[in-house]
């Protein structure tokens, strides 16, 4: 995985999408063109009293400030047309970038140190890794084709982990994920840990990556135990 043009686009002489410096409007075109993702234009954080809180009005109660729907139809909303992408940035050019899950890709979401342990295994054992982000709040988000959330509890149990003593968990329909490089509250941004590249533009099923993410999330409980003893 090492070594592979940093690139979004479907050639290798797309433009490499920068991690800050550029405006979130160039980043969703780019997600709904050259990646055929769905966007949503989400919440933005604004400044007042010294502060930024979310756009949402929900002050310090916001759980994801800046990093959310800001409407209760956000699925419906979401679209992969670049004409609809720049009209939505147009009216709210800091808004964050979020893409909604189980359409053209699940997420199976795990804890940063479980993400970095599985990669590196992944990394050993030659497996094709889709993008992969990491989030402020040390998460780690692994892009896989839909239908993720229907078979990962069975694909766990069949590696013998019962799902529920496993920080490991699939996002599907109905949900979204924010992507680089919205910013949550005061956190930090969103940012790739595995770039969307011509090499990952088909991902991975989740069952071929289920075994690395499984034994990193069981190494991840059994080290918390530990540290808990």
């Amino acid at each position: 995985m090492k070594g592979v043009e940093e690139t979004i686009g479907v050639t290798e002489t797309a433009p490499i999408p920068k991690q800050r410096g550029e405006a979130l409007l160039d980043h969703a075109v780019r997600y709904a063109e050259e990646r055929h993702w769905d966007v949503l234009a989400g919440t933005w954080l604004e400044a007042g009293d010294g502060r930024e809180l979310c756009s949402c009005g929900g002050g310090e109660d916001c759980t994801a400030p800046g990093a959310h729907p800001a409407v209760k139809d956000w699925a419906a909303q979401a679209t992969g047309s670049a004409v609809q992408v720049r009209r939505m940035w147009s009216r709210h050019p800091q808004a964050s970038i979020l893409l909604p899950t189980g359409r053209t890709f699940d997420v199976i979401d795990v804890a940063e140190t479980a993400g970095f342990l599985a990669l590196a295994r992944m990394e050993r054992l030659e497996l094709t890794v889709g993008p992969v982000t990491r989030t402020p709040d040390r998460r780690m988000m692994f892009f896989v084709l839909p239908g993720a959330g229907a078979k990962l509890p069975d694909l766990v149990r069949k590696l013998g982990w019962p799902p529920a003593s496993l920080d490991l968990r699939a996002r599907g329909e109905g949900e979204y994920v924010a992507a680089p490089p919205t910013r949550y509250g005061l956190q930090g941004s969103v940012q790739w840990a595995m770039r969307p590249t011509p090499a990952n533009r088909w991902l991975p099923d989740a069952e071929e990556l289920v075994d690395a993410l499984a034994y990193a999330c069981g190494r991840d409980a059994a080290a918390a135990r530990a540290r808990r003893a």
